[in-house]
């Protein structure tokens, strides 16, 4: 890791204000692979009107930071105030003396509305890094906290943040042998979950629209017999878009959430269709007896990954989003399935099975760069954060336990598991809420 280095910022989201001086402020933590040592950094409670308040919110930023692996948070016991203000500038050579690299100065009001401040502040160079104002309803005080945690770690990375996010999953609970699984959706660090569907039918692989509205799923409404539905996050309205063939499954929106492709079963064949939301019907872009699903678009929607067995076992293709030829990419030992378009464009995520081993991985969209994540005996399913730095993916360790969700960063590295009310799989990572 290099620490110092030209800053760069521009940060997106909900911010209303923001202030930075790039030409006195050079700290950035600058990521290039797996080995580096996280950032210390200080994050004082949150001035507030409310101290227990401006606490809570505190908490869950110095959480989101050091969740992420890039930063170490100093102890707060060590720090020579416990609550930091943003209309004041640091004490810089006592924030120094506690090994801090970066101090946060952030402040959290309710009145009406909540409204919160931050400054960033290099204690080395004693320069600010970043400032931000912002504000949210009342009833979403952890998204100041999540938007805080965003405006810093852009300060620092040079990246777009992915904690004001949501993730979407499936809740499973009861006996193995007859498990209930319905939808829920959560925060990013598992807060706020929220059950969409009753598990009066098992609901699978929800996938979020682009702009995390809506919810597209596979109902199980029989042994041999599924729909695709997609659900309206702010009505709770459903919409079933109809059967196709014998099985309907495997649903992803386009990025501009115009179209949906999934798979299609009839008979022996299972092929990837596409459907314009708009209505009409579905587009078939794949056509034999392969068994092709799971498919997933390059962000600027020209393309398609998806599984298919045409060569005998899984393995991961790459087509134009219309149809057409296909172009086998993964060539490992094993099997491959579930791959995933990052939203930066630079690497697709998939699930790789040899050895009675499952692994987590990434690729170039080419195929090549091929790197191993995470290995257990049962991990699937990985899903993207709207940042396309970190991966969620669900581990099942079989007997009478069940699945869990985890995370981990594109480098391999800080593997975490994300609690969740009972057992949980399939998740699918939203967009920035900001």
């Amino acid at each position: 890791m290099t620490r110092r280095a030209a800053l760069r910022l521009g940060l997106s989201g909900a911010a209303l204000m923001a202030v930075s001086h790039p030409a006195l402020a050079q700290l950035q933590i600058t990521v290039s692979g797996g080995n580096f040592t996280p950032m210390p950094i200080a994050v004082p409670d949150f001035a507030s009107g409310d101290a227990s308040f401006g606490a809570e919110v505190a908490q869950v930023v110095r959480n989101n930071l050091t969740g992420s692996g890039l930063f170490r948070l100093v102890d707060p016991a060590g720090y020579p105030q416990r609550v930091g203000s943003p209309n004041q500038t640091p004490d810089f050579p006592s924030w120094r003396t506690t090994g801090a690299d970066a101090v946060v100065m952030g402040e959290v009001n309710r009145a009406g509305q909540i409204q919160s401040s931050l400054r960033l502040w290099d204690t080395t160079a004693g320069a600010q890094v970043t400032g931000k104002s912002y504000g949210t309803d009342a009833n979403s005080w952890r998204r100041i906290a999540h938007m805080a945690s965003d405006a810093i770690y852009t300060g620092l990375t040079g990246e777009t943040g992915y904690f004001d996010s949501r993730v979407v999953f499936v809740a499973e609970s009861g006996p193995k042998a007859n498990r209930v699984k319905r939808l829920a959706i959560m925060d990013q660090d598992g807060a706020n979950v929220r059950y969409l569907t009753d598990g009066s039918l098992p609901a699978i692989t929800p996938r979020l629209s682009p702009n995390g509205q809506m919810v597209a799923y596979m109902v199980l409404d029989g042994p041999n017999s599924s729909g695709i539905y997609i659900l309206n996050l702010a009505t709770g309205q459903t919409q079933s878009l109809g059967r196709f063939g014998q099985m309907s499954f495997a649903p992803r929106f386009s990025p501009d959430g115009r179209r949906l492709a999934f798979s299609v079963t009839q008979g022996a064949a299972t092929n990837v269709y596409a459907l314009d939301l708009a209505g009409g019907q579905p587009i078939g872009l794949t056509t034999g007896a392969a068994i092709d699903t799971s498919p997933s678009y390059s962000p600027d929607g020209q393309r398609l990954v998806f599984e298919s067995d045409r060569g005998g076992r899984p393995q991961i293709y790459a087509m134009s989003a219309a149809g057409g030829g296909a172009e086998r990419i993964s060539f490992g030992n094993g099997s491959y399935s579930t791959p995933v378009w990052s939203p930066k464009g630079d690497l697709i995520a998939f699930t790789r099975q040899s050895g009675g081993q499952f692994s987590i991985g990434v690729m170039a969209p080419d195929g090549s760069g091929e790197r191993i994540l995470a290995t257990s005996y049962h991990a699937e399913g990985p899903t993207w954060a709207p940042n396309g730095r970190v991966i969620m993916f669900f581990r099942d360790p079989g007997g009478n336990e069940g699945p869990q969700l985890y995370s981990i960063d594109v480098w391999g590295r800080n593997e975490r598991r994300i609690a969740t009310e009972g057992f949980a799989s399939d998740p699918a990572w939203g967009p920035l809420l900001s």
